[in-house]
């Protein structure tokens, strides 16, 4: 990478990152503490309070992503961060579900993960575009390691409040960021040529990448439904949880290295395959484990996580910069923007399925419906023919 390169990486992984804290530090008390709101004891209306953030994101992610393309990249980050600012601010005043609820709306209406990520891929060349999205999948990783320590502490402190206090300071950075540290935005890739957003349903390749994020996110939602709980039954207190999420988070970041070396050699198919069939394998362990064992192995429930987190990675790397190389340049800003609105489904879909299987069906079902979703993506992948990144001349 240039220093430029590097300077762009950097500064809008941590965009990302300032924002997914900020959401991640809710998630894992958000049902506990919302009990303590009017009309809190209603799991259905809890779950919906929760499952609007990602239903707006799924709404705007397109629309944002095509604003982009029209009108710039840096303007529409900064709008959107605003955006999810003034939703977190509302969260933190509210005194009822209802408020959190226009509040959680508010947050994934500032959708701008699409303009980000075109951006990214504007200010980098594609021989370095997938260590670049590794940067924002690393990022993303570690927030979601850092809000399982820090949660649990800022919730006793401040409650649901104060969670959301801290999360619009955060947005706020975020704008400061894109201000004043992100490079300037290349003009040449603001087209006057105006695509529809039609056109991306000739992209087959483009097609298949967004039927993998969707499934990714679903099953990483799902499995989220279950993990902490088989977690508890291995021994492990639910405030030391971190204790397995993060030594996995941080050694996934170590193995990722052979991404791109596969990369470099031509090899990014064989590299999605495999990182498909290790979030299989994981799905499948998971649920011998359910279905067999009272009290799992602690030691077993790390490999698995670990495990886990180097195919998700690998995915999360890989696959947006694809994206990027593969969609025609005056639609980058709404190829991502569709890319991301699946994502969102999926996070959607994901929660519902994992609360739906495991109330009715168990933990066992669960895993087997995830194990069937990724044997799903693997034939839906098979067909794909990456496209590689230049050799450097």
């Amino acid at each position: 990478m240039t220093p430029q390169e590097r300077r762009s990486s950097a500064s809008l992984a941590l965009i990302f990152a300032l924002r997914m804290l900020g959401l991640f530090l809710v998630l894992p008390v958000f049902a506990l503490e919302a009990a303590h709101y009017p009309g809190g004891d209603d799991p259905v209306i809890v779950g919906l309070a929760m499952g609007l953030y990602g239903l707006t994101q799924a709404v705007f992610q397109l629309p944002l992503g095509m604003a982009s393309d029209r009108f710039g990249r840096k303007r529409i980050i900064v709008g959107g961060l605003v955006v999810f600012a003034i939703g977190s601010l509302v969260a933190a005043l509210a005194d009822s579900l209802t408020g959190l609820m226009v509040g959680r709306a508010l947050q994934g209406a500032g959708a701008v993960s699409a303009a980000v990520t075109a951006l990214m891929s504007d200010l980098t060349r594609d021989s370095v575009r997938t260590k670049a999205m590794a940067m924002v999948g690393g990022s993303i990783g570690l927030m979601f390691a850092l809000a399982l320590v820090l949660s649990p502490l800022l919730a006793a402190w401040g409650g649901l409040s104060g969670i959301f206090g801290l999360t619009f300071a955060l947005a706020l950075c975020g704008v400061a960021v894109v201000i004043w540290v992100v490079p300037p935005e290349p003009v040449e890739h603001h087209s006057e040529r105006r695509g529809k957003p039609t056109e991306l349903l000739q992209h087959k390749d483009l097609l298949r990448l967004n039927a993998g994020v969707f499934i990714l996110h679903t099953v990483q939602m799902a499995m989220w439904v279950a993990v902490p709980a088989l977690l508890v039954a291995a021994g492990l207190l639910k405030d030391a949880h971190w204790k397995v999420y993060l030594p996995a988070v941080v050694l996934s970041f170590v193995a990722m290295g052979g991404l791109f070396s596969m990369e470099r050699k031509g090899k990014l198919r064989a590299a999605l395959l495999g990182a498909i069939s290790l979030v299989l394998i994981v799905q499948i362990g998971l649920g011998v484990v359910a279905q067999t064992s009272a009290q799992p192995s602690l030691a077993l429930m790390g490999v698995l996580m670990f495990l886990f987190f180097v195919g998700f990675n690998v995915l999360e790397a890989s696959q947006p910069s694809l994206v990027s190389r593969m969609a025609p340049a005056h639609l980058r800003g709404a190829a991502l923007g569709a890319y991301n609105t699946l994502q969102s489904l999926g996070l959607f879909a994901g929660g519902f399925l994992g609360g739906a299987l495991a109330k009715w069906g168990g933990m066992p079902a669960l895993f087997t419906s995830t194990a069937v979703l990724m044997v799903l993506w693997l034939a839906i992948t098979w067909p794909l023919r990456p496209v590689g990144r230049p050799v450097r001349s």
